[in-house]
């Protein structure tokens, strides 16, 4: 997500922070303005520039805006899921942009219901605006901090009203969440690549446990409850976030050519190239290339006009879209013993595919490293890995998965090594969420354990 405060073209810049955080989010997108009076808002299915490749800016022009991206799970589809949301009341309005997943969001929805709300999606983002305006309150601070107090989970909020704009961070900060300026005008992003492009500075990242509310007098920080140590979600630096971030004083890229490194120290093997599988291996793949003194090679390339499958929300999607996406090239593999590296291994459907393709181009072997833990246990902090028997490695051991993709060899990186690639410096708060990795899950499972919503 994307917002901005205090700049003519509003509504173009969040345009633009958005392309940048299209890798996020594929399936819709939406941009809500204010211009001091009103809040108007444009939305749509499809990709950023598709969604608005026919919208007139001047008729959504304002100071202030944001936007988002859609990251579509199996029980969260169609147009009204698309965010932002916006909400109307007599009195004032407020627009409400969401990452993450609240994980007792079951009981507080039947405790609106009880009390006489109707809701109208599955989004944990509409949730927040019942719980806010819940018995009639005003949308102020006070009115917010009560809300999120009664949320478990990790999320990241960015609410916007006609003369103000509140950001807030989960008290883990497990989803990544950043203020940047543009002049005199207040940039928030999900990531520091968002703010670079739209020619913004980077000032610093948003503390867990921490509202910051946002107008023309400046911007003010609250705390709404108390900062747990930062446990910032591991598949960000693996593969969701862009090589060009920064998050929590680590640069993405520099991370994943460590986990290459540290994974070539624990899993070397004979071979005669390195490749890395297009885009969020290839960092790791040089760092492996460079500690295991092989050459590293692009082997694999891919079609630039082919979205991430990971993120597809359903499994004949991702395989349709990984027949689409990469190709090896026979030139660099033909006759080669190759080590392929990839960042993960989620549900197995890539990794099978690219291997017989590399075969099928004449590899004499394919000896496939993964610049990541196996991941066995479900994600509940949004990302779709939500039930254990779609995880390859939660259902075979480390041999049957080396047989189902039909490779020569597998490891994994160990977790000591992921921690040492991402954290630099626990005294300043760095820390990782490897929940998928080791079952450790750092805040609401034993909620989500015991309600009706646990996933199998």
């Amino acid at each position: 997500m994307f917002g901005i405060w205090g700049h003519e073209q509003a509504a173009e810049i969040t345009y633009y922070g958005l392309h940048a955080l299209q890798h996020r989010g594929q399936e819709g997108a939406g941009i809500v303005v204010s211009d001091g009076e009103t809040l108007k808002l444009h939305r749509d299915l499809g990709l950023v520039n598709d969604v608005f490749k026919r919208t007139s800016f001047s008729k959504i022009s304002g100071r202030a805006a944001i936007g988002h991206v859609h990251y579509t799970v199996q029980e969260d589809k169609g147009i009204d899921s698309v965010q932002p949301l916006l909400f109307r009341s007599q009195t004032s309005s407020m627009a409400l942009a969401e990452v993450g997943n609240i994980m007792n969001a079951h009981k507080l929805r039947g405790e609106l219901e009880d009390e006489g709300s109707i809701l109208q999606t599955t989004s944990d983002t509409e949730l927040l605006a019942h719980m806010i305006k819940r018995n009639g309150k005003d949308v102020t601070q006070t009115s917010i901090t009560e809300a999120l107090q009664q949320f478990t989970g990790a999320y990241g909020y960015v609410i916007l009203q006609e003369d103000k704009m509140h950001v807030a961070l989960d008290p883990h900060g497990i989803r990544p969440l950043s203020i940047g300026k543009l002049g005199d005008a207040i940039i928030v992003a999900s990531e520091t690549c968002a703010i670079d492009l739209v020619g913004g500075t980077f000032e610093r990242e948003v503390l867990p446990g921490e509202l910051i509310t946002i107008s023309d007098h400046g911007m003010e920080s609250t705390r709404f409850t108390l900062r747990e140590q930062r446990q910032i979600c591991a598949m960000e630096y693996v593969y969701l976030s862009r090589p060009d971030s920064d998050l929590n004083h680590v640069n993405v890229h520099t991370s994943r050519k460590k986990m290459g490194i540290e994974l070539a120290k624990e899993s070397p093997v004979e071979a005669d190239v390195v490749t890395g599988v297009p885009d969020s291996s290839i960092s790791a793949a040089i760092g492996y290339a460079e500690q295991s003194g092989l050459p590293y090679e692009m082997g694999i390339i891919k079609n630039r006009y082919v979205g991430r499958t990971f993120i597809q929300p359903s499994q004949s999607l991702r395989e349709q879209g990984v027949k689409l996406k990469l190709a090896p090239v026979r030139g660099i593999v033909d006759g080669k013993r190759i080590v392929m590296i990839d960042d993960s291994i989620v549900r197995g459907t890539t990794s099978r595919r690219i291997v017989r393709m590399l075969k099928q181009s004449g590899a004499k072997e394919v000896h496939v490293r993964i610049a990541s833990p196996a991941i066995e246990h479900p994600c509940f902090y949004g990302i779709d890995m939500s039930t254990k028997k779609e995880l390859i490695a939660a259902n075979h051991s480390k041999e049957e998965i080396c047989d189902l993709i039909e490779a020569d060899s597998v490891a994994f990186l160990s977790t000591e090594g992921l921690e040492q690639a991402i954290v630099k410096d626990k005294t300043i708060h760095q820390g990782i969420c490897n929940a998928c990795m080791t079952g450790n899950y750092p805040v609401g499972y034993d909620q989500l354990r015991h309600s009706q919503k646990m996933p199998k």
